[in-house]
């Protein structure tokens, strides 16, 4: 399920650049409102499988006008928007909601910029229907890595969009953990993802670093993938992916996508 928060901001707010970790802690300080004792061990434990955890929800921020300066990001609108998803609506999405009602303000913060948005309204948005052959246009960045040898040591590499083999092998795994966790059964089909080569001619880059600073721990560069794209495969496996995130680091704020009709 998919949630659209509304939220006005102040005038000429100013919004950092790498706002994805702070963003990810005010989602979770407003879950504390429904349920700390979810909030905790969504936060610190997560779901397990397979080795990985997953924390089965994404989310994306929208604005309506802004500006690129160097500070960060200028925000000439105060109209901003906030997408949440998660298939988990007896705990998450349940939990996420009192705590709009509770709080009614998201907070970004780091040590250089705070902004305040005041939470206008929350609507639910509609389910839609899923097939075996899908456009989707992300909302944030995608993000797929895998390890690869580098100067006599396995390393994080992070896919880009040439890397076909490993994208398609990656996200049919990703895909079916978070299924299987979910529903507790196990798929054995395939996704394939085919990007828009027109949109890949047209931008010279479609990739984007963005760099996770969590309090107490080293920076993280993250790359990821920003094209159209069209999965095909089991719609069951690709409803998991519209609703969790596509992709890794879904909680982190990448791998959330619209559909395309």
């Amino acid at each position: 399920m998919r949630l659209k928060l509304t939220l006005t901001a102040p005038d000429n707010g100013l919004l950092m650049f790498n706002y994805n970790y702070p963003l990810s802690s005010s989602i979770y300080n407003l879950l504390q409102f429904g349920s700390a004792e979810f909030t905790a061990f969504l936060h610190d434990i997560g779901y397990k499988f397979d080795g990985k955890t997953y924390k089965l929800f994404t989310f994306a921020l929208q604005f309506d006008k802004y500006k690129i300066e160097r500070e960060g990001i200028r925000l000439l609108s105060p109209n901003v928007y906030l997408y949440v998803s998660s298939p988990l609506i007896d705990e998450f999405i349940k939990y996420f909601m009192i705590g709009t009602f509770e709080n009614q303000y998201i907070t970004i913060k780091n040590l250089d910029t705070s902004i305040k948005m005041r939470i206008k309204k929350a609507d639910f948005l509609p389910n839609p229907i899923f097939d075996d052959k899908m456009k989707f246009k992300l909302m944030s960045p995608f993000v797929l890595s895998t390890k690869k040898a580098y100067q006599g040591s396995l390393r994080q590499y992070y896919l880009r969009p040439g890397d076909k083999d490993d994208i398609n092998r990656i996200i049919t795994s990703n895909s079916h953990n978070k299924y299987k966790l979910l529903y507790d059964k196990n798929k054995d089909s395939e996704l394939r993802l085919s990007w828009d080569e027109n949109y890949l001619r047209k931008h010279k880059r479609v990739t984007k670093k963005v760099t996770i600073d969590e309090e107490g721990k080293y920076p993280i560069n993250v790359i990821g993938m920003q094209a159209p794209f069209v999965l095909e495969g089991d719609p069951e496996l690709i409803k998991v992916g519209y609703e969790c995130g596509f992709g890794e680091k879904n909680s982190m704020g990448f791998g959330m996508a619209s559909i395309i009709t």
